[in-house]
């Protein structure tokens, strides 16, 4: 497959090669001839932006210049945040809204997903705990726009 769109579906987005990913799926896996990156970046291009305008937004709402979660698609709040810098080759991008819980392994850190899929991330707990916290203060901020947009809507 040479082109991969991030969907509500997407667990994770892992690096095999230098040209090639892992995306894992709800229900199923796929390798893709793209890299992480590339798939982050496609994917914000279809909803109408592109990484560096979705980062910049990132930076706005909430103050995150490195390492920033990035908002896929506003409307289904789909939120990727990446586990290191996402110009490292080993960064792998992880969907906020499918994990279920998160903890610390032996020398290492876990993701269980809400399908009972189970990620093992070579990075340390607080690391991946800051990642998640960022993710989840921009989500909140999403959902507040939204609410008072919609809030604004109404009573127009």
């Amino acid at each position: 497959m040479n082109f991969y769109e991030i969907n509500e579906e997407t667990l994770a987005i892992l690096p095999i090669d230098n040209y090639r990913s892992k995306i894992v799926e709800k229900e199923k896996e796929l390798i893709v001839n793209q890299t992480p990156y590339e798939i982050i970046d496609n994917s914000c291009q279809y909803f109408g932006s592109s990484f560096a305008g979705r980062k910049v937004g990132t930076k706005k709402l909430i103050g995150v210049t490195h390492k920033a979660p990035i908002i896929i698609e506003e409307s289904k709040e789909i939120i990727f945040f990446p586990t290191t810098s996402p110009l490292v080759y080993e960064c792998c991008w992880i969907s906020l809204g499918n994990i279920e819980k998160y903890y610390k392994g032996i020398d290492k850190s876990i993701i269980l997903f809400n399908t009972g899929y189970k990620l093992e991330l070579d990075i340390s707990y607080g690391s991946l705990d800051n990642q998640i916290l960022r993710a989840a203060r921009l989500e909140s901020v999403l959902r507040k726009r939204k609410e008072l947009r919609d809030y604004l809507y109404i009573y127009k």
